[in-house]
């Protein structure tokens, strides 16, 4: 099954990948290596899920939070890719920061969301290492920001 054949199972459809806020660009190609920006939690109405894990967001929600991050890095690795995303030999490595109260652990937990939606859309070349750390804030006041390098062919 491909990418997009997943992608329409889980009933996702890609947005267009969101413009950076800031002085940097959306990904950088490095021989066959796709370096993705960290995304945030930007959903079709705007900016979600704007909180603290361990103090007005739930670990679920968090979750949830990891997983829109996680559409908003397969959106930048689709137009990495020319809009193919069977080009995708393998995820690399996902970085899972997390906004959190200074006594919050269940940071890994937090970033299944994302890893456990780019495994359900790329299979086993979804399959990546991973860090996940706490943060005393992110940008807009989101909980969770997801950065990605990929390979492609």
């Amino acid at each position: 099954m491909s990418a997009e054949d997943r992608l329409k199972s889980l009933g996702i459809e890609l947005p267009v990948p969101p413009a950076p806020v800031a002085a940097y660009v959306p990904f950088v190609k490095a021989g066959n290596l796709v370096f993705i920006s960290g995304q945030i939690t930007l959903g079709p109405k705007g900016i979600m899920h704007v909180g603290k894990l361990g103090e007005n967001i739930s670990v679920d929600e968090g979750k949830e939070a990891a997983k829109l991050c996680a559409i908003n890095l397969l959106a930048q690795l689709k137009a990495a890719c020319g809009g193919d995303l069977e080009r995708v030999k393998a995820c690399v490595k996902l970085g899972v920061f997390v906004n959190t109260t200074p006594d919050f652990t269940q940071h890994p937990e937090v970033g299944n969301g994302a890893s456990e939606l780019i495994v359900a859309v790329l299979g086993d070349k979804g399959k990546h290492a991973r860090a996940a750390t706490g943060a005393a804030s992110l940008p807009r006041g989101v909980c969770v920001e997801v950065d990605g390098i990929f390979e492609i062919a």
